[in-house]
């Protein structure tokens, strides 16, 4: 209800069109949704749908800040993920999704990625639960740099064409 905006792509700060966002419909594609802007704080992947209440859905506290169109990706996935930061200690490669790296990979600790192929939503608990963070194809050096210095990354999800 009340003022809408329609967003086809990336928007990194919403408050230029609404003063606020507090529901939203998916009509196609997949989103990350932001509640900071230039695509900071806590975020939601949402896919198409109708989100009339998702502060309450998701537990938020703030409303949508800024979100970002997730490209849909047909071919392989490929990521490596790193015991510590830039690259090092125990590393695996993984191509499809992974419900524990510690029941998997005997890993207690995720602190770098590489993300070669695919876009990719990693979550702080097993068996995708808990915050999740949206990883685009790139290198990510330190995650404690990057602002998840309290985040331990405990099973990794590919993003799909049908977006689950």
């Amino acid at each position: 209800m009340g003022q809408s905006y329609e967003c086809m792509g990336d928007c990194a700060d919403m408050s230029i069109y609404l003063k606020r966002c507090h529901s939203c419909r998916v009509e196609s594609g997949c989103f990350m949704v932001y509640d900071r802007a230039h695509y900071m704080g806590n975020q939601f992947f949402m896919r198409r749908g109708e989100y009339a209440d998702y502060i309450r859905m998701f537990g938020m506290t703030d409303i949508i800040r800024s979100c970002r169109m997730i490209p849909m990706h047909t071919g392989t996935f490929r990521m490596r993920i790193y015991e510590r930061e830039n690259f090092l200690g125990q590393m695996y490669e993984l191509m499809d999704d992974c419900e524990s790296i510690m029941d998997r990979y005997r890993m207690s600790d995720c602190q770098s990625c590489n993300v070669m192929e695919g876009h990719w939503l990693m979550y702080e608990q097993p068996h995708f639960r808990g915050r999740m963070w949206y990883f685009r194809p790139g290198e990510y050096r330190s995650f404690r740099e990057m602002g998840y210095s309290n985040m331990r990354f405990m099973s990794m999800r590919r993003i799909m064409d049908s977006c689950y």
